[in-house]
């Protein structure tokens, strides 16, 4: 196969170079970005999602956070709005109104996770992502919640998944996708894989393998050495794939590709 469609980059070499130079200069320019997760027992995803797209350049960011998290709200996020939630203090379907109210105001959301396991929130999402027609992120748990009905998000446009590789292989087990990601598949078998999956479907993914982080954006793939491998990256890397994607809303895997090497 001709790889014309993989590109390689390092930290020392990123693929698009003038990205980091043509960026938003102020605050006013540089997109606002909406936050969204947490249950009545663990924000650390949102929160750290928050640190991140600001240290990423976000010009606003703001989050959306369930109920029963109010005794935080104006303490330790001051930037935090309430939604309605569940007897288990995850996200309720009532949230929908709150969620897609917010997003209008934002340039791009991110489902930053934990979220729960919750039945109310897995249909929240699903309208969500049917409703809105704007750039969507998800990562850690909120992938979940696609990963067993991923026909929405697979054909939805302006949806990226920042997703470990085991739940890349359940996605696309679901999505019906003829070849099989394994952990022991070589490094061109991954990218043709990606590419193949990607040309097929307009999901836009990134993944960690082989000490790589993996974008695959139309059928294009670009793959970024790791100095070291990174123990805890999704929430990371999906904060800052948001910020750069809304600032670069032309260009997704530039943005993507660039977003994976900022420090």
């Amino acid at each position: 196969m001709d790889h014309t469609f993989w590109h390689r980059q390092t930290a020392a070499k990123p693929l698009f170079p003038d990205m980091e130079w043509s960026r938003p200069q102020n605050s006013a320019t540089a997109g606002k970005l909406l936050i969204v997760g947490g249950n009545a027992y663990g924000f650390a995803a949102p929160a750290h999602a928050f640190s991140m797209a600001e240290k990423a350049g976000i010009g606003t960011a703001r989050m959306l956070l369930p109920d029963s998290m109010r005794t935080f709200v104006g303490k330790t996020f001051t930037a935090g709005e309430l939604a309605p939630t569940t007897p288990s203090g995850s996200f309720s379907q009532k949230a929908l109104l709150e969620l897609l109210t917010m997003s209008e105001w934002a340039d791009g959301v991110l489902l930053a996770g934990d979220l729960g396991r919750n039945s109310e929130t897995a249909i929240l999402i699903e309208k969500f992502l049917e409703k809105f027609k704007g750039q969507v992120t998800l990562t850690q748990d909120a992938v979940d919640y696609v990963i067993h009905a991923p026909e929405q998000a697979l054909e939805r446009p302006g949806t990226t998944l920042v997703l470990s590789f085991a739940q890349l292989q359940k996605f696309a087990v679901n999505a019906h996708f003829t070849a099989a990601f394994t952990f022991d598949m070589d490094f061109l078998r991954l990218v043709d894989n990606l590419h193949e999956f990607t040309k097929k479907h307009q999901i836009n993914i990134v993944t960690k393998h082989l000490q790589n982080i993996f974008v695959a954006v139309n059928g294009d793939v670009s793959s970024t050495k790791l100095d070291e491998d990174l123990k805890v990256w999704r929430v990371d890397t999906a904060a800052k794939v948001a910020v750069w994607w809304l600032q670069n809303p032309a260009k997704t895997f530039g943005a993507l590709s660039t977003a994976v090497i900022h420090k």
